[in-house]
């Protein structure tokens, strides 16, 4: 830019210079042209106004005018008009620069356009300024009202607020210039909502002016207006509302709707009945009309408790109440607010109080026992007929029924209608320590009126039982014991229950004094020691001792019981173990206690017992497979035909047949059976019963079946191979037999019946085992 101004500068100074006065104008002109469009040349513009009012009406608004001070009106030149809004709001006459609005602005819309404007040759065609931007700037009238763009507004403050307190600020808005005049300069103001509420006429700040009390109106509404030109005649305003809520303070105590109330109750009610209720009345609300009650001369018999959802005072019963004893009571209630706050009356903090009167209601109670249980003691083997204990029940009504006393359950005892319990039966200790009973109080007057209370009688030990072994002994000595040595330790129990503890002293007693080969040493921890008091025993001499032991107890009086205790005189090894013992001391011979052998040999008793009952099971079941007259097997033998002729080649037959010698079957002419056997070969049985009744009748039969044509095929009947070794017969069967010393093979019984089949199968095995 610098240059350029500079340059033109320089050019102006060479047009004034003499020395140049011989260069033409026409010169300079191309000069400036050359210069214009390859240097900045100086722009030349020259306009008048920049500005144009809005909303002003008019087919064509002069907005302005542009000019070149290179343009000599000889209309060289014309000019052009480019940027926002030209052509369609703005327009220019390209001869005299002038621009015109064809449309009414709106500053709010938009409130400036830059435009560019240029100058052209009209020779040429070539533009002879650079094209200059400007800006046309619309200027504001107020034509806005204010707005509250954020209202209504809404807001609570608490009640009974103090004078100036802030409650909430409004704020308006106007589109109008801020910088032109006071088209957006506001004054706000209240056109209701006075005496309580005013507004800050330049923050809009809303204050309150006095105090408002909830309980008289909780909501207030205020209207608040805006109006711009600083509230000067011809400015705009709004309007807006706020509503404002007023929240509640505790400033209000409960106030009881009765100074009296009256209630009843039943004497017979249980504890914690609910007599009646009783409300006071709060006119705030929430937290701030939460109450509570409570008795405010603390009665021993009522209280009160705060229902928290309906806001009231239970009254209760607190302790059981007795008709007989007092009919009314008067009772003192104050109730108060749960929360406290700085606007609650101080003086009124104490609450209120009001007097609740409850009369008690008679009703004919049950008998009532002196105690609910009773301890007695007694005892054991009391006789008939002594006393326990009394029981005592009265009737609480004023009629004062007589009792009848009973007990529930029991034999052993029983009562008078004095409440007297007596014994009916001995007592024994060791059975029952304690005796539980129920006892029974009922009004003669009225049968209906019954109570219970429980009766627990103690049976006192009496030393009635003598000490005794802890459990059976039998010890044994060896042979070659030595003096002193402890062969067995023993204990005592007693069925006496004892004071203190039980305390049993161990002797010898008078009939064994003589015995000089044991003693008995007493522990003092209620065990004794059985030592020897000679060296050497002998089993052949004296086998076995019985040393008789005196046990004694610490019982008043003291018992006695006198105990065997049995020892046998044993061969012992190296380490004291026993080797063998006479006369049943076979229980130490290995070192077994006498528990252990005698589980032992249950044991070995049960397991012969069951293997005798095996075997007898066996027995019976080989005797059975051969009786002598048993039952009458009739199993049929198929006949098959060689050839495989079908049905046609079978034939039943009566194996009972086959058992008697006598019975001869009928000549019939036996059919045509192929000679060409295949290949069948059964191994002789070389083994058979030696009974030579059994092997005439196997015979026989093999010669029956031999001569008769009709009889069964030939492999059906070598069930009867049992001709031993010595048989001339090779085999039964009319083929064949393929000798053979292996075993035997039965495969040939798979067509008889399964109980004939069986029974050639055992009876052969019989024969081979024997031979």
């Amino acid at each position: 830019m610098n240059c350029y101004v500079s340059l033109q500068f320089l050019l102006g100074l060479a047009q004034l210079c003499p020395c140049h006065t011989d260069m033409t104008n026409s010169k300079m002109h191309e000069m400036n042209q050359s210069l214009e469009f390859h240097l900045r040349a100086k722009r030349s513009w020259v306009w008048n106004r920049f500005f144009v009012q809005e909303e002003l009406s008019g087919i064509e608004l002069h907005v302005g005018r542009l000019r070149s001070n290179l343009d000599n009106g000889d209309a060289s030149l014309i000019y052009v008009l480019s940027g926002e809004g030209a052509g369609s709001i703005f327009t220019i006459n390209n001869r005299t620069g002038d621009i015109t609005a064809i449309k009414k602005l709106d500053r709010e819309e938009k409130s400036y356009y830059k435009l560019r404007g240029q100058v052209i040759d009209v020779v040429t065609g070539k533009p002879v300024e650079p094209e200059s931007e400007f800006v046309i700037k619309v200027l504001d009238i107020n034509d806005n009202q204010p707005e509250f763009l954020e209202g209504p507004y809404e807001t609570s403050i608490p009640e009974m607020s103090p004078e100036g307190t802030s409650v909430i600020q409004v704020t308006a808005t106007d589109n109008d210039d801020p910088s032109h005049g006071n088209n957006a300069r506001l004054i706000y103001s209240i056109l209701q909502g006075r005496p309580y509420f005013s507004v800050e006429p330049t923050t809009g700040v809303i204050r309150i002016s006095s105090q408002m009390d909830r309980e008289a109106e909780d909501q207030y509404l205020v209207v608040v207006q805006a109006t711009d030109m600083l509230g000067l005649p011809g400015g705009l305003s709004g309007t807006t509302t706020v509503t404002i809520n007023l929240s509640d303070v505790n400033d209000n105590r409960p106030i009881f709707q009765f100074g009296l109330y009256h209630m009843n109750v039943s004497e017979s009610a249980p504890v914690g009945t609910s007599i009646g209720a009783i409300l006071a009345e709060d006119s705030d609300i929430g937290d701030n009309a939460k109450m509570n009650y409570s008795i405010e001369d603390g009665s021993y018999f009522f209280d009160i408790i705060t229902n928290n959802e309906t806001q009231e005072g239970i009254v209760i019963l607190k302790q059981k109440l007795d008709y007989e004893l007092q009919r009314q009571y008067s009772v003192r209630a104050k109730v108060t607010n749960s929360y406290i706050d700085e606007y609650f009356p101080k003086d009124e903090n104490s609450g209120q109080t009001t007097v609740i009167k409850i009369r008690v209601e008679d009703v004919d109670e049950p008998p009532v026992f002196s105690y609910l249980e009773y301890v007695m003691e007694i005892a054991e083997e009391t006789p008939y007929g002594s006393h326990v204990g009394t029981v005592l029940a009265r009737d609480p009504d004023a009629t004062n029924s007589p009792i009848r006393y009973s007990i529930v359950g029991c034999s052993l005892f029983s009562i008078d209608d004095n409440g007297t319990i007596i014994v009916t039966e001995p007592l024994d200790r060791e059975i029952d320590a304690w005796h539980n009973l129920t006892v029974t109080a009922t009004e003669k007057n009225n049968l209906q009126q019954v109570s219970e209370a429980n009766v627990y009688v103690q049976v006192l030990n009496v030393n009635d039982h003598a000490p005794e072994f802890f459990h059976y002994y039998e010890t044994y000595v060896c042979e070659k014991a030595n003096t002193g040595e402890l062969i067995q330790t023993i204990s005592a129990v007693d069925r006496d229950a004892s004071v203190e503890d039980h305390r049993f002293s161990f002797n010898l007693s008078t009939e064994a004094a003589s015995n000089l080969s044991f003693i008995v040493r007493d522990n003092k921890d209620n065990t004794a020691g059985v030592l020897t008091t000679k060296s050497g025993f002998s089993r052949q001499e004296q086998p076995v001792f019985y040393l008789p032991i005196l046990i004694a107890d610490n019982g008043i009086p003291p018992l006695t019981s006198t105990n065997t205790l049995t020892i046998h005189a044993c061969d012992c090894d190296e380490n004291g173990g026993t080797q063998s013992c006479t006369y049943g001391a076979l229980t130490f011979s290995m070192g077994f206690s006498t528990e252990g052998l005698i589980a032992i040999l249950t044991c070995i008793l049960i397991i012969l017992v069951f293997v005798f009952i095996i075997l007898g099971l066996k027995q019976g079941r080989k005797q059975a497979l051969f009786p002598e007259k048993g039952e009458d097997f009739r199993e049929n033998i198929v006949r098959y035909d060689d050839e495989g002729g079908g049905e046609e080649d079978t034939q039943a037959f009566d194996i009972a047949a086959l058992r008697t010698r006598t019975v001869m079957r009928a000549r019939k002419t036996r059919k045509n059976i192929t000679t060409e056997i295949r290949s069948l070969y059964r191994q002789s049985l070389q083994v058979g019963p030696d009974s030579a009744v059994f092997k005439e009748f196997i015979l026989a039969k093999l010669e029956e079946a031999n001569t008769d044509p009709c009889a069964p095929p030939f492999d059906s009947l070598q069930t009867y191979a049992f001709e031993g070794t010595g048989s001339p017969a090779g085999s039964l069967s009319s083929l064949e037999s393929s000798i053979s010393d292996s075993e035997q093979n039965f495969d040939y019984l798979t067509e008889l019946g399964p109980r004939f089949k069986k029974l050639a199968s055992m009876y052969g095995s019989r024969i081979h085992a024997k031979n």
